[in-house]
């Protein structure tokens, strides 16, 4: 099966529109996760994921303390050389052995540890995309932090580089050094900021988009209630946030009716309209959605090939607007080159 592609930046990749994100893949058991995951499921999904025509998957090392990675590693290399997807990881968030939570370095030293330990686990001589995760904490410079990334690419290490989660400032900073290749912000239709400035950015400076958490973590697939939210595992990273719990949760609620009466009227799933109402924004690549065991992708696969029009981006803005949810411009406009 085929899906559309297009360019990732400058990095001479052709990319689905959608790519399969592995951050639930890391199961629980550390700060970040998702709860308890079966390992079989997760390589069933990413297996699916390759066989719907899906040419990337999106992991970090963070993910389950280096556990995504290995499954990933694991379940690629079962697939035929020829079939076998671009992998993009990160760097950055770093752990202690015994320990379950992560914290942010990034000097020169441990982005190459990172950077050798990932190859291992994912089985790859060379990284298709490496990212750092999120800015420094540790007070590494990003100009620092991004000259070790620029000599892996030098080194044959790397094949691209990017950043996720950094502000305009540190965009500019990083460029000044080197072209950033990749930006991946949060991007989905309650957490909506990236849309107003660091998108537009990357699309005057040419640096591919690759947007995470497009359902915001589950939250918009219509598949949570209250109740679903007060039983989440102690280990489910989603029992502590503000949108997973009241007064948030409301308002959010709400506007998942008002978004499954808008998908019904397309003939679309929700899931789907939530994914493709990310694809519309303009410089926007790619979009990395979640997917725990292979069914789940069938929900939501089609949004490669949902396009939004007017009415429909104007009814969702209208539902965001009316329900109070999240923050953030309100619509892509449609026809702006991306």
């Amino acid at each position: 099966m085929s899906l559309p592609t297009r360019p990732l930046g400058t990095t001479g990749f052709d990319i689905t529109r959608v790519g399969l994100g592995a951050w639930a893949i890391g199961g629980g058991g550390w700060q970040g996760g998702w709860g308890p995951q079966d390992d079989g499921e997760s390589t069933a999904a990413i297996h699916r994921a390759v066989e719907s025509g899906i040419n990337w998957i999106d992991t970090a090392p963070a993910y389950g303390l280096g556990h995504a990675e290995e499954v990933v590693g694991a379940a690629v290399a079962q697939i035929d050389e020829m079939d076998r997807p671009f992998i993009f990881t990160k760097c950055g968030l770093v752990w202690a052995e015994g320990e379950n939570a992560v914290s942010n370095v990034l000097s020169a030293e441990s982005v190459r540890r990172e950077c050798e330990t990932s190859l291992r686990r994912l089985r790859v001589e060379r990284l298709d995309l490496l990212q750092i995760h999120w800015p420094s904490t540790d007070g590494i410079a990003a100009e620092d932090s991004w000259a070790t990334m620029v000599d892996l690419v030098d080194e044959g290490k790397v094949r691209a580089i990017g950043v996720s989660n950094y502000d305009l400032e540190l965009l500019e900073r990083s460029e000044d050094v080197r072209h950033v290749d990749t930006y991946q912000p949060e991007l989905n239709m309650l957490r909506r900021t990236a849309a107003a400035d660091a998108i537009p950015w990357c699309t005057r400076h040419d640096t591919g988009v690759l947007v995470y958490s497009p359902m915001r973590s589950g939250l918009l697939t219509g598949h949570f209630s209250p109740e679903r939210c007060a039983q989440l595992p102690a280990d489910d990273w989603r029992g502590g946030d503000e949108d997973f719990r009241e007064p948030a949760l409301s308002r959010n609620l709400a506007l998942v009716e008002r978004l499954e009466a808008i998908a019904m009227e397309m003939g679309a799933s929700l899931p789907a309209l939530a994914v493709a109402w990310t694809l519309a924004w303009p410089g926007v690549t790619g979009a990395i959605v979640g997917a725990r065991r292979p069914e789940q992708l069938d929900g939501w696969i089609d949004a490669a090939t949902l396009e939004l029009d007017d009415d429909a981006l104007d009814a969702v803005a209208s539902a965001i607007e009316e329900c109070g949810a999240g923050a953030g411009p309100l619509r892509p406009e449609v026809g702006v080159a991306s």
